[in-house]
């Protein structure tokens, strides 16, 4: 059997009513040269059905069924455990890739074969996308501005080599793709890619808006930071770790005492209707 050029990577948990929708997207793809490989999570749902529906009429298409339920990212893990490819290319199963997606990110990953990942990014005013970047420019350019580090697994593209040679996702709940885009920069250059390649749909089955999440997300995220920034291989000299830190706590700082002006004039409202009633 041929070796693909890119692995389409899906992990599915009880998703029959976006499933399909996200299959047929990868198979709409304008790039051929790709396995669609599926690791559901243990559903309890229609979802195994409808993708073993798909998998019979395309033989690219490869399903396999964890015995019990192993969770987001540690799925993430194992679906890559059977990749072929060159690059790694996750979508989720309740997302959209644009027919062109895997045209654009291969063909830039090809042209920049010092990159080790890419991801989908706002438009620099002065440089024309696609373009490499360092990874120092890489962290540098998140903290001023672009949020290089807070995109989802679908906005990427990774080599396979590089995602196995750091070990892959760490199994953190929420924060494991934020995370592995701060472990990527340590030690590859990155490719900037055009927005618009990838659809991520927003709905309230999703952990990300879980009451979990509202209580740690932000605690999480922080942690990811600080951990990033005191590795021994964070790509910034201390100084410039040190900038970054003072503007991250003066930027949570004005967030915190706009929190509390919202609150204070929620609260006075409430008591103005009150106070209007007599």
């Amino acid at each position: 059997m041929n070796q693909p050029l890119v692995s389409i990577l899906l992990t599915s948990y009880n998703r029959e009513k976006y499933i399909g929708e996200a299959i047929e997207s990868v198979l709409a793809s304008t790039f051929k040269d790709f396995e669609l490989i599926v690791v559901d999570d243990a559903s309890i749902d229609n979802t195994v059905t409808i993708i073993e529906a798909y998998a019979a009429k395309d033989d690219r298409i490869k399903l396999f069924i964890n015995e019990r339920n192993l969770g987001d990212y540690p799925n993430r893990n194992k679906v890559a455990g059977y990749a072929r490819g060159k690059y790694l290319k996750y979508i989720d199963s309740d997302d959209v890739m644009y027919d062109h997606c895997m045209h654009v990110m291969v063909s830039c990953m090809e042209k920049f074969p010092e990159a080790g990942f890419g991801l989908c990014s706002l438009q620099d005013p002065h440089v024309p996308s696609p373009v490499v970047v360092s990874s120092k420019t890489a962290y540098l350019e998140h903290f001023n501005g672009y949020g290089h580090f807070n995109r989802a697994p679908g906005s990427a593209i990774i080599k396979r080599e590089v995602f196995e040679q750091i070990g892959g996702f760490s199994g953190k709940p929420l924060i494991g793709d934020n995370e592995l885009w701060f472990k990527l920069a340590n030690y590859y250059p990155m490719v900037k890619f055009v927005e618009g390649l990838y659809w991520d749909r927003n709905h309230g089955d999703q952990e990300r808006f879980s009451d979990y999440a509202k209580k740690h997300y932000r605690n999480l995220r922080h942690d990811v930071m600080i951990k990033a920034m005191t590795h021994q291989d964070c790509p910034l000299s201390g100084i410039e770790i040190h900038k970054i830190l003072n503007t991250v706590k003066k930027q949570n700082s004005k967030k915190f005492i706009r929190r509390q002006i919202t609150a204070f004039k929620e609260l006075f409202k409430k008591r103005k209707n009150v106070y209007d009633r007599f």
